[in-house]
């Protein structure tokens, strides 16, 4: 498979990041336990699922202090020791947890210290290429959080700064302290409602945006039946997702019988083409793209590449106009 070549590298937002079209998210390697878990999940191959993304070409993850409660950023560190390749690092702060593993929201500016400290440490680098707030939340913390990372990053200890799942009133007011690098939104077929006034915002803006399940968690990679559904883990949150429960489920599954059909045409399975969809709007930069496993890895890694015609765009479109949820 060809890697990554400087031409398909894109320019993240006003900084000196470039980008493959898709990146390695570190979200269900967290494992289990706790409250967004995707269920338990082996160390082992999540070591395995890095190395082949990085090996394939891929040249950046994006994980979170709270994906498994710090256990994805430590297994994310494992996987770069052992590794010659150096990809770009990006995590998040802002959701913390207690000893009892719930879980508490803090934008203040001693606790987005303490986080930056703590993910440096669980990281095992001395600086972020991109560290961002992961939510909005509390919002009247905003300004507090978003000063003390602009502050941090002239300390040498992030190279720039994002914002993630922020409505275009909260980046207008980040954006009157400090420039915003990038935007982290859901952004898929199923989740397209960013199109209206927040991708707008971001490309007039020059706000890379780097949008996380283009899949919709797994929904639409062709892997997912009903069965399959109704058998997940009982700590898993997609049991309760609105995609993944009727009426929904039948009609999403009936759109991965349509991008099964496309990406046969061309050999990738329908997991690409639905990356594909999300990285055809001028405002995205990047996807972000999980993998549990090298076999999941090596199943997405066409999407590097692989881009949908005008006139595949327009039956995918065709059916989601016709069949809305």
């Amino acid at each position: 498979m060809t890697t990554s070549s400087t031409q398909s590298l894109r320019k993240l937002g006003n900084s000196d990041l470039h980008l493959t079209p898709i990146g390695f998210g570190a979200w269900a390697i967290g494992g289990g336990n706790w409250e967004f878990a995707w269920g338990p999940q082996d160390d082992s191959q999540s070591i395995a699922a890095i190395h082949r993304a990085l090996d394939l070409g891929i040249n950046w993850i994006d994980t979170a202090a709270i994906y498994g409660l710090g256990h994805s950023e430590e297994i994310v560190a494992k996987a770069l020791k052992t590794t010659s390749h150096k990809p770009l690092v990006f995590t998040k702060c802002s959701m913390r947890w207690h000893e009892d593993r719930t879980i508490y929201r803090s934008l203040k500016a001693d606790s987005v210290r303490e986080e930056l400290e703590n993910s440096l440490r669980r990281l095992g680098v001395e600086t972020i290429d991109l560290y961002q707030i992961h939510w909005p939340n509390p919002e009247a913390e905003l300004e507090e959080g978003w000063e003390a990372l602009a502050r941090l990053r002239e300390q040498g200890k992030i190279r720039w700064i994002g914002v993630s799942n922020f409505n275009v009133e909260q980046m207008k007011r980040a954006q009157k302290i400090a420039p915003i690098t990038s935007l982290q939104p859901p952004y898929s077929m199923l989740r397209p409602a960013i199109e209206n006034e927040i991708l707008p915002f971001a490309l007039a803006n020059g706000i890379g945006v780097i949008n996380y399940s283009p899949m919709v968690s797994g929904l639409l990679t062709g892997k997912m039946t009903a069965e399959r559904v109704a058998a997940l883990p009982a700590d898993d949150w997609r049991k309760r997702a609105v995609e993944f429960n009727e009426p929904r489920l039948s009609r999403n599954l009936q759109l991965v019988e349509l991008l099964r059909e496309i990406g046969a045409g061309h050999g990738v399975e329908p997991g690409v083409v639905a990356v594909a969809w999300t990285l055809r709007h001028p405002a995205i930069t990047a996807a972000i793209v999980g993998g549990r496993s090298g076999q999941q890895v090596e199943g997405l890694a066409p999407a590097l590449t692989f881009r949908l015609s005008d006139a595949e765009f327009a039956r995918i479109n065709g059916f989601l106009a016709e069949k809305q949820a």
